[in-house]
């Protein structure tokens, strides 16, 4: 139903409570927020009032306050104004009000964000996080990067000895014999040792090249490498008959 005035129209609807109603009227006339012409806004709330009693709607008690406020403002708006060195630090009158309407446009603003949050929201279904396992059994070998982060750990703890000054050249190492050292290590400890005891003595060039010498067992798969779970320890295992 359209109630009509002879200035404006507006269409009758429900709103939730004063402040809506007055920001309803406010957006529809484009009446600056900063600066509302008090007597005409009281005007068009009163009219909506009477409208919602012809309708035989609830007039609650919250918009019946507002109005007795509008009428207050209005009237503090008509009174004389007084001298200019007195005025000076009088309140605008509609200051109280125009401070309640911004903070309920933000309100509204934030309720209208959070409202499309939870539209969008009901296009997926949640579901309660699952018990997963805490170990992950990888592949019997590893991959290289693995090997290379291990290897620099064991280096990471591994101090050059000092040397004095050279008399001799340093022994040169082989990659053959590192593997044949290695093979012995495995037969000694029943074919199955940690990474880390393959590189128990040795300064860091003899410990590189037992490094390759291992990289060459896997290749020729006379050894693999194995890992129980995740971050577990890494383990060489002995596979020379499967060669």
């Amino acid at each position: 139903m359209d109630v009509t005035n002879k200035k404006y129209t507006f269409h009758l609807e429900a709103f939730n409570g004063p402040l809506e109603l007055l920001m309803h009227l406010i957006e529809k006339n484009k009446i600056d927020i900063y600066d509302i012409p008090i007597a005409e806004l009281t005007r068009q709330y009163i009219d909506y009032l009477e409208a919602m009693r012809e309708m035989d709607m609830e007039v609650t008690s919250s918009f019946l306050v507002m109005a007795a406020t509008l009428l207050q403002i209005k009237s503090r708006m008509m009174l004389p104004k007084k001298k200019a060195e007195e005025s000076e630090e009088e309140e605008d009158p509609r200051q109280e009000l125009v401070e309640r309407l911004l903070e309920y446009r933000r309100f509204k603003k934030v309720s209208e964000v959070l409202g499309s949050m939870a539209d969008l929201q009901e296009h997926f279904v949640g579901r309660a996080p699952l018990d997963l396992p805490v170990h992950h059994l990888p592949p019997a070998s590893l991959d290289l990067s693995l090997l290379i982060t291990a290897f620099r750990e064991v280096m990471s703890i591994k101090e050059e000895a000092e040397i004095p000054a050279a008399i001799v050249q340093p022994e040169p190492y082989h990659i053959e014999d590192k593997m044949e050292e290695i093979k012995a290590a495995l037969q000694s400890h029943g074919g199955r040792m940690r990474f880390e005891d393959a590189f128990e003595r040795g300064t860091r060039s003899e410990l590189v090249v037992t490094f390759l010498a291992l990289l060459e067992l896997i290749k020729q798969q006379s050894v693999s490498v194995e890992q129980a779970h995740l971050f577990g320890t890494i383990t060489i295992a002995w596979r020379g008959s499967e060669t």
